[in-house]
C-alpha cells in the first residue's frame, strides 16, 4: 500500500502538535494529575469545544465533521505524545466508537450530536481487558416497559466522571444489549481508584437496581459478534496511535537530555554506544507508525473487516511493545534521574505498562491473528 499524508491532515498533525505542546506540557500533565479526576478541564473544554476534535469522525448528519480513521489516528498519537489529561480516548474512541457501530438511529440522533459539540463526556463499561470484550458483567432484566439493570464492573476509563456510561449487559434471553447509563441514576456507585497510571484514571462501577427507560436500551438490536470485534479493533487502533506518540515522545526527551548531559568532557550523544540505542527506538516507532497508518487507511478504504481488525490487532501488539521499549531505554540513557519525580520518563514508562494490558496484549493479539490466518489456510487447502 503506497500511503502519504494530504495536506489537510498534515495540518490537522501540525497544528494538534503545536496546540498540545503548549496546552499539555509537563507542568500542565502534573496540575491534572494533582485534581480528583485527573483531567484538565480547561485542555478538555478547548479539544472538544473550540478546536471540535470530538466531532472528527462523527458523520456530518449528525453534527460531525465525516472524517475518518486516518484523521484520529493523527490526533491520538499527539495526545499521546503529551499525555493528555482529558477524557477523549472515552469519549471518542470508545463511547462514539461504540454507538457509531452498534447504536440505533435514535440513539446516534441523541448522542452523537452533543459528543461532537463536545457537550457530553462519556465512556464505554467493558467487563475485561483481554481481546474480545467477553461475557457482560451486567445482568439486564425487563422491568415492565423498562429495564433494571445489576452488576459490577471494574477499571471503567473516566467512569468516575463521565455524564454518561455506555453499559454492555447480558438480557434475560440470553443476548447482548447495549444501556446508556446517566451517571446521576439511583443505584449506580462509582468509585474512582488509584492505580499504576495517574494521567488516566479508572473507576469500579457497581449498579444495584439500576432502572431505566425503554429508550435507554440503545443498540439495534443485533449485537452480533463482528460487530462487537469491529467496536474494539477501531479502539485497539487508537490506542496503539496513543502509544505510538508516548514513544516518539520517549525519543525526543532522550535526545534532548543526552545532547545537553556531558560525560568524560563531551556530551553523551557522541557515544557510539547511545547512538546505537537511539537509533534502535527510532526503528521500533517507524515500524510502528507504519503499521497504524496501514491499519487506518486500510479500515477508511472500506478493506475487509476481518483484514481491518486483524491489522488493527497487529498494530496494538507492536506499539505496545515499542512503547514500553522506548520508555525503558528512556529511563537507562537518563541515567540517575531518569526514575525521578521531576523527570517524565516514568510518567511514560507507567502509561507504556498499563496501556499493555488494555484491550489484549500482545501475546493474546498475535495469538488470534495466527488462529484466523491458519484457520483461512485450513480453508484454502479443503477447497484445493
Amino acid at each position: 500500500m503506497n500511503f502519504s499524508l494530504t495536506d489537510d491532515q498534515q495540518l490537522i498533525r501540525e497544528s494538534a502538535a503545536d496546540f498540545l505542546a503548549e496546552a499539555s506540557d509537563s507542568a500542565a500533565v502534573r496540575r491534572a494529575l494533582d485534581t480528583d479526576t485527573g483531567i484538565d478541564a480547561a485542555l478538555w473544554a478547548q479539544m472538544a469545544g473550540q478546536l471540535a476534535w470530538c466531532a472528527t469522525a462523527i458523520p456530518e448528519a449528525h453534527g460531525g465533521l465525516g472524517l475518518g480513521k486516518v484523521e484520529l489516528v493523527l490526533l491520538m498519537e499527539q495526545m499521546g505524545r503529551r499525555l493528555a489529561c482529558a477524557p477523549f480516548f472515552s469519549t471518542v474512541a470508545l463511547a462514539a466508537n461504540v454507538l457509531q457501530h452498534a447504536g440505533s438511529e435514535a440513539a446516534r440522533a441523541q448522542w452523537l450530536p452533543r459528543i461532537a459539540a463536545g457537550e457530553l463526556q462519556a465512556t464505554l463499561a467493558l467487563a475485561g481487558h483481554g481481546v474480545g470484550l467477553g461475557t457482560p458483567g451486567v445482568c439486564a432484566v425487563r422491568r415492565g416497559e423498562g429495564w433494571q439493570l445489576d452488576g459490577r464492573l471494574a477499571h471503567v476509563p473516566d467512569g468516575a466522571s463521565a455524564d454518561v456510561l455506555l453499559v454492555l449487559a447480558r438480557l434475560d434471553d440470553g443476548g447482548d444489549g447495549l444501556f446508556a447509563v446517566p451517571g446521576d441514576a439511583a443505584g449506580l456507585t462509582r468509585t474512582a481508584r488509584a492505580t499504576w497510571d495517574a494521567t488516566r484514571r479508572v473507576a469500579d462501577v457497581v449498579l444495584t437496581g439500576v432502572r431505566l427507560e425503554a429508550a435507554d436500551r440503545i443498540d439495534d438490536g443485533a449485537l452480533e459478534c463482528a460487530t462487537l470485534q469491529a467496536i474494539e479493533a477501531h479502539a485497539a487502533l487508537l490506542l496503539a496511535a496513543e502509544q505510538l506518540g508516548g514513544a516518539q515522545q520517549c525519543l525526543d526527551m532522550t535526545l534532548a537530555y543526552t545532547a545537553e548531559r556531558a560525560q568524560f568532557g563531551q556530551k553523551i550523544a557522541s557515544f557510539q554506544a547511545v547512538k546505537h540505542r537511539c537509533a534502535q527506538m527510532m526503528v521500533e516507532i517507524e515500524a510502528t507508525r507504519s503499521l497504524i497508518y496501514g491499519a487506518a487507511a486500510l479500515g477508511d478504504s472500506g478493506g475487509d473487516a476481518q483484514a481491518v481488525r486483524l491489522e488493527a490487532g497487529a498494530a496494538k501488539a507492536r506499539a505496545s511493545e515499542a512503547f514500553f521499549f522506548c520508555a525503558q531505554e528512556a529511563i537507562q540513557l537518563h541515567g540517575g534521574v531518569g526514575f525521578t519525580w521531576e523527570y517524565d520518563p516514568h510518567l511514560y514508562f507507567k502509561r507504556a505498562q498499563a496501556g499493555s494490558q488494555w484491550l489484549g496484549t500482545s501475546d493474546q493479539w498475535r495469538e488470534r491473528i495466527a488462529a484466523a490466518l491458519l484457520d483461512e489456510e485450513a480453508v484454502k487447502h479443503h477447497a484445493s
